[in-house]
């Protein structure tokens, strides 16, 4: 079976072509680009590599957010658009549990991070069980306070993945410690490998036409409107 796995959901840009669970090509970028130029030239220039036809693809999986929002809708058009045209089926994996899947086998925590500005994050919390991923902290849209919170309960370290990890490094270490920890650059990029492994552990089909990005919040613009109506759907 081949599966092409396609994340845009952030900065980083990640194709992968897998075959029969055997990672045939791959590539992996942390630039900013601009996805929407540069997304499916990338899934051509795999395909030529792997000698590959698209017809010859039998699934597809996307990251399906939270992240940029127009990363991710970026990605997931261009997945829609491939498995309408191909008839192939589709699976959306959160962006959050493809970056976990970097870190699998640590043994604690792991927490994957997206920086969401003005000190919120898009993060969850993540174990790693019997060969699987369980997600410990629903994936969303919070305060780097909440996570905190959360994570101070544990006496378990905690892996933080993601290449924004960084921009709140100095806060995490002081309010965590030792039970902190930093991953290596290596594992701050999504793999779309990682995203195809996490696809095919789902065995959920996503249907084409009713599947859309998980943004995990509301746009600014309306969560600015909301507030001038005296309401907040932002933690909603």
């Amino acid at each position: 079976m081949i599966w092409l796995g396609i994340d845009t959901a952030n900065t980083p840009l990640s194709v992968a072509i897998v075959k029969d669970g055997v990672l045939l090509v791959e590539e992996n970028s942390g630039m900013a680009i601009n996805h929407s130029l540069r997304a499916m030239p990338a899934i051509e220039e795999l395909l030529t590599k792997a000698e590959l036809k698209p017809s010859d693809i039998d699934a597809i999986a996307v990251s399906e957010g939270p992240g940029s929002y127009t990363g991710v809708r970026i990605g997931v058009t261009i997945a829609k658009t491939l498995a309408w045209t191909l008839d192939k089926p589709l699976v959306g994996i959160s962006s959050l549990r493809a970056l976990a899947m970097d870190a699998l086998f640590f043994d604690g925590l792991i927490c994957p991070i997206v920086d969401a500005r003005r000190g919120n994050v898009y993060a969850g919390v993540y174990r790693y069980d019997n060969g699987k991923l369980i997600s410990i902290y629903e994936d969303g849209h919070y305060s780097l306070e909440d996570i905190m919170k959360f994570l101070e309960q544990d006496d378990n370290q905690v892996l933080f993945v993601g290449k924004d990890t960084v921009m709140h490094e100095g806060e995490i270490s002081e309010r965590l410690g030792q039970q902190a920890v930093i991953a290596p650059l290596h594992f701050n990029l999504p793999r779309a490998s990682a995203l195809i492994h996490a696809a095919i552990q789902s065995e959920q089909e996503s249907d084409v036409h009713t599947f859309v990005p998980q943004y995990r919040r509301i746009a600014e613009a309306e969560a600015n409107w909301l507030k001038g109506q005296g309401k907040d759907k932002s933690r909603e």
